[in-house]
Order: C-alpha cells, then sequence, then structure tokens
C-alpha cells in the first residue's frame, strides 16, 4: 500500500515535472521570436564601442566626449560599453579622417570633433579625404559659444583694446576656431592679434595663458570655462575679448557677439557663417555607412540619455551645461552650412590659408 502511494506521488512529479517543462519550452519558443525581432539589442550586447575625441584632455571636447562614453551605453538596446580615445592633431581632422576612411562603419565608433567641421569641409577645395555630409549626427549635448578669453590680471579688458595693440593669442591647429576666429577679426573688424597655434587643445592654450606664454585662449567654450573657471565668466574676473556667437549670450551680455564687430559687409556675411558653428557645438557624430535602423536606434538612445533625470542631475552636481538637439536637428545645421554661398565660402577660406 505504501509502495503504491510511493508510486502515484512519484507519478505527480513526473507529471508536474513534465509540465514545467513544456510551460518552460513554450515560454522558450515565444520568446526566440522576440529576440529576433531585436537585431539591435543583438549586435551591440557584449561589444565595446569607442568615440573618438579630436582633441586632448581636459578641454570641451573631451569632458562632452567622457560625458557621453560614461553614459551613453545604459541607453543603448544590448547595453555595450563605451571607451573614449584621444587622438589629436589638425584641429580634430586626423580624427575626423580616421572616423570616416578607417573605424568600423556599423555604428560602434563615434567622434567628439570640432564644431566647424561642415564649414571647413565646404571650404576644402580636395574632397577626397572626407565628406562630411555622409557623417550623420547622432545628437547634440550643449551648443558652443567660444570665447576669446583672457586670464585674471590681464592688461586688456575687451575687443577695443584688441584694435589698439597687439594680443599674442595661442591656438591649437591652424584650422581650428582657436586660429580661425582671431584671423577673421584682424581682417575683418580691425584687430591686432597675433596666433600662436600648435597646441594640443584648449585646456593647453588655457595653461599656456596662465603661465604668461600667451596673452589670449584663442577658443575656449562657455561651457568648459563654467567647468574649470565659473568665476571667471560670472563673477567677470578675467576679461571676455569677443564670443563667437550670433547674439550675446545671457551670461555674456557685455561682450560682443562677432558678426557685430565687422567694419564692412562683407565681413559681417563672414563672421556670421563662422558664428553659426556655435549651433552645433559639442555633438557627437559618427561614420557613414551605419545602417539605418542602427542609426534610428543610436539616436534614440541619446534622446533617452539627455531626456534621463538621474543623467540630468549628474550633470548638475558636475556644473556641466546641457543644450540638447536632437540627431536630425543636428543634421539640419549641417546641411545648411554646406549649403553657404560660394562667395562667402571664399572669403572664410582666405582666413584659414593665412599662415
Amino acid at each position: 500500500m505504501a509502495l503504491k502511494g510511493q508510486t502515484e506521488i512519484m507519478r505527480h512529479f513526473y507529471r508536474l515535472g513534465a509540465g514545467w517543462l513544456a510551460l518552460g519550452l513554450t515560454a522558450l519558443a515565444s520568446a526566440l521570436p522576440a529576440a529576433a525581432q531585436d537585431p539591435v539589442a543583438d549586435f551591440y550586447k557584449g561589444k565595446t564601442l569607442r568615440i573618438i575625441i579630436g582633441y586632448a584632455p581636459g578641454g570641451g571636447y573631451d569632458i562632452y566626449g567622457r560625458v557621453f562614453a560614461e553614459s551613453f551605453g545604459k541607453f543603448v538596446p544590448g547595453n555595450p560599453t563605451i571607451i573614449a580615445q584621444n587622438m589629436t592633431g589638425a584641429g580634430s581632422f586626423i580624427a575626423a579622417k580616421y572616423l570616416y576612411a578607417v573605424a568600423p562603419q556599423d555604428g560602434t565608433s563615434f567622434g567628439s570633433l570640432a564644431q566647424t567641421l561642415p564649414l571647413d569641409y565646404a571650404m576644402s577645395t580636395e574632397q577626397k579625404d572626407l565628406d562630411a555630409s555622409k557623417m550623420p549626427y547622432i545628437g547634440r549635448l550643449v551648443s558652443n559659444i567660444d570665447l576669446g578669453a583672457g586670464v585674471p590680471g590681464a592688461w586688456f579688458k575687451d575687443f577695443e583694446d584688441a584694435r589698439k595693440k597687439e594680443i599674442v593669442v595661442g591656438a591649437t591647429g591652424a584650422a581650428s576656431p582657436g586660429y580661425l576666429l582671431p584671423t577673421a577679426l584682424n581682417m575683418y573688424a580691425g584687430s591686432k592679434f597675433k596666433i600662436v597655434f600648435g597646441y594640443k587643445g584648449s585646456n593647453d592654450v588655457l595653461l599656456a595663458a596662465e603661465r604668461k606664454e600667451v596673452d589670449l585662449i584663442g577658443s575656449i567654450g562657455i561651457a568648459t570655462m563654467l567647468v574649470r573657471n565659473p568665476d571667471w565668466i560670472l563673477e567677470r574676473k578675467a576679461p571676455m575679448v569677443y564670443q563667437a556667437a550670433l547674439t550675446r549670450h545671457a551670461l555674456l551680455p557685455h561682450v560682443a557677439a562677432l558678426p557685430e564687430l565687422a567694419t564692412s559687409a562683407d565681413g559681417k556675411a563672414v563672421l556670421t557663417a563662422v558664428a553659426a558653428s556655435a549651433e552645433i557645438g559639442r555633438s557627437i557624430i559618427t561614420t557613414p555607412n551605419v545602417p539605418p535602423a542602427r542609426l534610428a536606434a543610436l539616436r534614440k538612445a541619446f534622446n533617452a540619455m539627455i531626456a534621463d533625470a538621474a543623467f540630468i542631475d549628474l550633470m548638475k552636481k558636475r556644473n556641466i551645461m546641457i543644450e540638447p538637439l536632437t540627431g536630425e536637428q543636428v543634421d539640419k545645421i549641417s546641411t545648411d552650412t554646406l549649403q553657404t554661398p560660394p562667395d562667402v565660402l571664399k572669403l572664410v577660406q582666405s582666413l584659414v590659408t593665412v599662415k
């Protein structure tokens, strides 16, 4: 009798086990099509992605490139890891050409590159190494208004002083904003800037200014300054000579914007074209030929990241400005820049050929 009871109990457990097995197989079968419907997550799962930063550590492009690397992977399907790599030289063009021609073109490589990239490409007469129109943006973290900034205790106060006496300016590459802005102002606004270029990044130029190797940082973003030396802006402890913007920023109502400094109609057109790149700011770009579904997923992930409450709170704690745009919006700015009238481009081009 006991044996019979034990046999029934065993049969019950076998039936129960078979039921669970059947249920598990059913769940597995239903899960398989779902997984197959998310090839983007399958692609990114377990992968390590890279963002190439075209400037040295410590500057604005580096700060925002590393913010992207730290946070973006959490929002990408498959939750890949992202690492940051600095690749300096030629005002970020070495990094740009690497992304365009060498890096994998599958949605695993990104760039934090010069905001002037579309303008630089539009001016190029040899459009062989890079085609900016084929490199889509993922999104913008912040606009970037570049400043011509002195250090506390500098002998000059504003742009009028630059029209009266030579000011030595530090810049990165000869195609960088730090070179382009003072060169444009020399030609179209009557300034007397002497430009020393070849520094690896804006942080190096800042250090050079603090050591009195140069008088002025040719271009450093408001966002970068607010992280590094916020009192220079908020308490006006250092002179800001110009701002590369179409209109004056709310934090700098006393600093002239580029177009208003022009002394001629041609000058205003050129300085307006140069200042427009501020809207691209610190944006994240990717390679050509990323599959459309992957590009759409990356842009969706970027939008989710910049709207995430924890991300926003983290940026506030670090005093890092966020003024986002979608990838599509930045692409539109890039496209408009690429369509700048040829006569204006020729005038801008003449600026970067002066060495």
